[in-house]
């Protein structure tokens, strides 16, 4: 994790620097401690400008697993006791609809280390510690009050240290002239902000992409919703303020772009199939335009007149194949939804769905 701290110490510093031209109490014409708030801000920034392009991705590759929801079902179903098939067909449906499952975690997976990082960070400076202060490009405590680490071991947001969290004891806080009541307030305000906007940020996404259809996977999405800030009201104690700061920020933020990227991507039209697309909007010119590509399909794939259907002629059984219409291990892989090239998608789930009907009616008969 050393190169996590490094980098995350060098952009909070940068922006220290920039911002204490401004609020520092040496060079600053504004004498304040909201530079180092403002360093915080900084690194959000520049985390989101970095993730950004993933978190569009993320998105993109949420709405193709929502597209595919129907024909993954139908999968599930037409190949429900042969696992190795089954998963054939759906990484081929993947990759020819450029869909990603592993794609939702990589922005979670990314921030992680930078959150762990600003927690080790921000933790360290605090009037008792005077060992290894000038560590990750600090200017340690010998550097005297215009240094980085005494300028933040004193630094307050409105009468609390930026190290202290809601459980540090009284005499600590003596050193640096706050109290216990003043940081236990500042800190329970912030800290229901941080639990709220982690209410709001995951209940926005649920809302906008829809509640899961499957049990288990709607499970997880209340857990998300309910258990974190449930989690995080007792957990919280122990976070500092500065990072109570970042954490707040960053999900205003993310308030933020999810607002954006989701106009812009909105869900697809299954998801919300009790309300339909408002006429005008971007779904609905989305759903226009597959129906119209879906009946082109099914004009150029149609018999020309005087010509026979394809099909027409009944085909020799492969591998066991019944004259009722039951098709082998071999026949059901090769016309089963995920081999149809220049099917639409709605017709693939047509497809599938008739074969499985077939097959349980070809079983009822045996029966």
């Amino acid at each position: 994790m050393e190169w996590a701290y490094n980098g995350v110490s060098w952009v909070l510093l940068f922006w220290h620097d920039l911002w204490a031209r401004v609020f520092g109490h040496e060079n600053g014409f504004l004498e304040s401690d909201w530079a180092w708030v403002l360093a915080i801000l900084g690194v959000v920034l520049t985390l989101r400008i970095i993730l950004f392009p993933l978190f569009v991705k993320q998105i993109q590759s949420q709405r193709a697993m929502q597209k595919l929801a129907p024909e993954i079902k139908a999968l599930q179903e037409r190949y429900k006791g042969d696992r190795e098939t089954l998963q054939k067909e759906m990484m081929e449906l993947y990759r020819k609809e450029k869909a990603n499952p592993l794609m939702g975690c990589l922005p979670i997976l990314i921030q992680m280390p930078v959150f762990l990082a600003l927690f080790h960070v921000l933790r360290r400076p605090d009037p008792a510690q005077t060992k290894n202060t000038d560590l990750y490009g600090w200017s340690g405590i010998d550097a005297g009050n215009t240094g980085d680490w005494l300028s933040y071991v004193h630094a307050k947001l409105f009468g609390a240290p930026f190290w202290s969290t809601f459980l540090t004891p009284a005499d600590q806080l003596a050193d640096v002239g706050s109290s216990s009541v003043n940081v236990k307030l500042v800190a329970g305000v912030l800290g229901a902000l941080m639990i709220l906007t982690t209410f709001l940020t995951t209940r926005q996404m649920i809302l906008k992409t829809g509640w899961n259809e499957d049990p288990n996977q709607r499970m997880i999405q209340k857990v998300m919703l309910y258990g974190i800030p449930v989690i995080m009201i007792f957990s919280a104690g122990a976070f500092p303020i500065g990072v109570v700061i970042y954490w707040t920020i960053n999900n205003l933020f993310s308030l933020a772009q999810q607002q954006y990227v989701l106009r812009k991507y909105p869900p697809p039209a299954q998801n919300s199939a009790t309300k339909p697309p408002k006429p005008g909007s971007k779904a609905h010119e989305q759903m226009l335009a597959e129906q119209k590509e879906a009946e082109e399909r099914r004009k150029n794939l149609a018999p020309k007149p005087g010509q026979k259907p394809k099909g027409s002629q009944p085909k020799k059984p492969v591998n066991g194949a019944g004259a009722n219409g039951s098709s082998g291990p071999t026949s059901a892989a090769k016309g089963g939804p995920g081999s149809g090239k220049n099917l639409s998608r709605s017709e693939r789930i047509a497809r599938a769905k008739k074969v499985s009907g077939a097959q349980q009616a070809s079983k009822k008969k045996k029966g």
